[in-house]
């Protein structure tokens, strides 16, 4: 069965992989080959990913740091019928990375907004720790400053299921800490890519 071609005006949420190159879809490949314009995350990693897959493509910045001013660049683009994928780093934009600013503007704007869905640490991580995963709360990344952190980790004390957190290797070890102090009986499983 013949693809259907990409909609114009639309933004493309494109899951990008996490740790080995190889782990992308066929349909996000295809995105990234046929879109017009790729805003990213990090071009320098993007253009890695790029090249793995032999992609020629315009590819532009948006972070957390341009995002606000990129989102009209982009709007701006959809408007006049062009595609934009929209990727970050590794995973799927917005879950703890950037997009969802861009991705309400466009809906506020009345564009479409697509995901093609991927990779994402979350979804490849809990499956494998053993724990349960029935019911869990995903808390992203925890505040950097230890006060917000540890009133984030209280504020958890409800939740139910399991939890699930995003940290920098660097914090990791303060991480544990910090879980040990709050859960002491508590089982941690700890996943990488």
């Amino acid at each position: 069965m013949p693809q259907a071609p990409l909609q114009p005006g639309t933004l493309y949420l494109v899951s990008t992989p996490i740790g080995n190159l190889e782990d992308i879809t066929l349909r996000a490949l295809r995105t990234l080959r046929e879109c017009n314009v790729i805003a990213a995350e990090d071009t320098r990693r993007t253009k890695q990913l790029l090249k793995a897959h032999d992609i020629s493509q315009q590819v532009v910045s948006c972070h957390k740091f341009n995002e606000a001013k990129r989102s009209q660049v982009i709007l701006d683009w959809l408007g006049t019928g062009q595609t934009i994928a929209l990727v970050s780093d590794a995973g799927t934009p917005g879950i703890s990375d950037p997009g969802t600013r861009i991705v309400r503007a466009a809906i506020q704007a009345g564009c479409r907004v697509e995901s093609v869905p991927g990779p994402c640490a979350l979804t490849a991580a809990l499956p494998t720790s053993g724990l349960p995963t029935e019911e869990f709360h995903f808390a992203g990344f925890l505040p950097h400053k230890s006060g917000g952190r540890k009133k984030k980790l209280e504020s958890l004390n409800q939740a139910p299921g399991t939890l699930c957190f995003y940290e920098s290797p660097h914090r990791i070890a303060k991480l544990l800490g910090e879980l040990q102090v709050q859960w002491p009986e508590s089982e941690v499983v700890l996943a990488r890519e």
